[in-house]
């Protein structure tokens, strides 16, 4: 089968097209033969520095939908020839940017049926972030207010989405010319993060989305009301964000997305029922994912970033 590999850390220049040995379904697996997968921020910065995937050769790629080949013993879920999506394994090594990937079954769900396997590839992992920041971590509920930083980004443009269907008032920071594409997602107020501080031209809120780390969580949490929460996407300084929240009698803390079959269903709900729309910026073979790894490493994208592969 085609794979993207790399043999070190480094650019987007080490990422190279090989043939590879297609992958056998486990016990418990299935194996998916894919036709698209998602590109996300993790994606580049394993690739530069290794992250959970340590030192190469390794093929990145978390994000998945395709059609399901094969399956092991044990299998209930699925059939050969179900179409799916997932976000495999993760954070060990998944292999999407290839054309087969095998993982446990319930790493995946049916894939919506309402929309293509491009744009149900750009849902798994951006989807289960907001899903399980909002939900699990920070359980937004009606008539709440909600910051979404970078929120025309892959897993922003989604948090909106979500954010209005738990029924909270969702206030966006982004660049000027994403603020209509925001409002048509659903925002109630935007906030032009290059021209004011963000801090001082809107209320208090209950919950902050930070996908951006850096100076946004310290000065995030002088924006939250007495409980809130500030759920950390990238934050390296955990420990420190915390204390300060405790001092400020607010909560806060990093969440690392998990696989989750449960929540891609609920995601492939609300995609097929109207309420959840997967934007995709931008859409490229899988022989071109340097060229995607640049693109994503600008941090301009509005949504996703997609390779086709079958």
């Amino acid at each position: 089968m085609r794979a993207i590999t790399q043999d070190r850390l480094g650019d987007p220049t080490v990422l190279r097209a090989v043939e590879a040995d297609r992958p056998t379904a486990g016990p418990t697996e299935i194996l998916v033969r894919v036709h698209a997968a998602g590109v996300n921020p993790v994606d580049w910065k394993t690739r530069t520095f290794g992250g959970f995937l340590g030192q190469p050769p390794f093929v990145l790629g978390w994000d998945v939908s395709g059609v399901v080949e094969s399956v092991g013993i044990g299998v209930t879920l699925f059939a050969p020839g179900d179409e799916v999506f997932g976000m495999p394994r993760f954070p060990k090594q998944a292999g999407c940017y290839s054309e087969y990937v095998t993982a446990p079954a319930r790493h995946f769900a049916r894939k919506p049926s309402t929309i293509d396997h491009i744009h149900a590839a750009g849902l798994p992992m951006a989807g289960l972030t907001a899903l399980q920041a909002l939900v699990d971590r920070a359980n937004v509920r009606p008539g709440q207010r909600v910051l979404i930083h970078a929120a025309a980004g892959g897993v922003g443009h989604l948090a909106v989405q979500i954010a209005k269907t738990l029924g909270a008032y969702v206030i966006a920071t982004a660049r000027p010319h994403k603020h209509q594409f925001l409002r048509d997602l659903g925002a109630d107020e935007l906030i032009d993060y290059t021209a004011v501080d963000f801090t001082t031209v809107t209320a208090p809120v209950h919950v902050v989305l930070d996908p951006i780390g850096d100076e946004y969580g310290p000065r995030s949490l002088r924006l939250l009301r007495p409980g809130g929460t500030l759920v950390s996407l990238p934050s390296p300084a955990e420990d420190l964000l915390v204390e300060q929240a405790r001092q400020l009698g607010v909560r806060a803390g990093f969440l690392l997305v998990e696989p989750d079959h449960a929540g891609l269903t609920d995601l492939a709900r609300l995609a097929d029922a109207g309420r959840l729309r997967i934007v995709v910026d931008t859409v490229l073979p899988l022989e071109q994912a340097a060229k995607a790894h640049d693109i994503s490493e600008t941090g301009r994208a509005a949504g996703k970033i997609v390779l086709t592969v079958a």
